[in-house]
């Protein structure tokens, strides 16, 4: 399924986007848009989908996407209120020399780095809630300077993990299409056995020129493709649930221990009972990878 192409509408008073989004207009299909997207979720819980990454999504958490970054966000269950602070901006927004001045080299190291999306932890959480929350109901001057204040805290604190692996990059129309629709299948299917065969069908395809054709397009076999979601989904359960490795290995489409194992060593330099013990003494101590 190709992500909808959103176009996002500006009143005649503001150069960015600050809205709440609430049940049913919070809901949102697989998308992507230009503007750079900070969002904070007020009500609800789900599962969030960012470039190849799967996760969850939960009340207080905020996540800043990069310009063209496709991603949606479905919630648990089809009758469950949920809500969302979404600010979008361009990066000219504020005209087209600004973010080419010197003093703002760091904010434009943050928005290449938003490129894979990026989740904010720590103390940065609540610092930029409260800027959030405040831009929404701001008027004029004071809402850029929120804004600003928003990403000047993230290159200051740098408590975020991003998300991602999946490059964002310009393509032809028809191979967009294809792509757009081969990681749709994969997100659906992922904790299931996938037979290439399939995948090949869904976008009528021999198998021999599908595994040449993904390769090319995207410099890794399908197969990584697929680990990398897989093992994604698995570090995501790792670090929010105490399930046992062994129940989270089945639950991310593995069908061995070993395999899991060799495919998370492989993506993640490490073995998965250490990344777990890892990622939670970063977590604490406020260092993100």
């Amino acid at each position: 399924m190709k992500p909808l192409i959103e176009k996002l509408p500006l009143s005649e008073d503001t150069s960015f986007v600050a809205n709440t989004h609430t049940t049913p207009h919070f809901e949102v299909p697989w998308h992507q848009h230009v503007e750079y997207e900070l969002i904070l979720f007020l009500q609800g819980e789900g599962h969030s989908y960012i470039g190849n990454y799967i996760g969850d999504f939960n009340v207080d958490d905020i996540f800043f996407l990069g310009s063209n970054l496709p991603h949606t966000f479905q919630k648990a269950t089809p009758d469950l209120v949920t809500s969302a602070i979404v600010i979008h901006f361009k990066e000219d927004f504020w005209g087209p020399d600004f973010i080419a001045l010197p003093e703002c080299r760091q904010i434009r190291q943050l928005l290449h780095i938003a490129i894979k999306g990026l989740y904010i932890t720590g103390a940065l959480k609540e610092l930029l809630s409260q800027n959030i929350k405040e831009m929404v109901a701001a008027r004029g001057f004071r809402r850029i300077t929120l804004l600003c204040e928003c990403l000047e805290l993230m290159v200051a604190k740098q408590e975020f993990v991003t998300l991602s692996s999946q490059d964002v990059q310009n393509s032809n129309p028809k191979n967009k299409e294809r792509i757009d629709k081969i990681f749709q299948f994969t997100i659906d299917h992922f904790q299931d056995p996938i037979n290439i065969t399939e995948v090949a069908k869904s976008v009528q395809m021999s198998v021999p020129a599908f595994c040449n054709y993904f390769k090319k397009s995207t410099k890794k076999t399908y197969i990584d493709f697929l680990n990398e979601i897989r093992v994604g989904y698995a570090c995501k359960q790792m670090v929010d649930t105490q399930k046992s490795i062994e129940d989270i290995c089945f639950e991310s489409g593995f069908n061995t221990l070993a395999n899991f194992n060799k495919q998370f060593q492989k993506v993640k330099k490490q073995s998965p009972s250490k990344y777990r013990k890892q990622f939670a003494s970063r977590l604490d101590a406020g260092i993100i990878e």
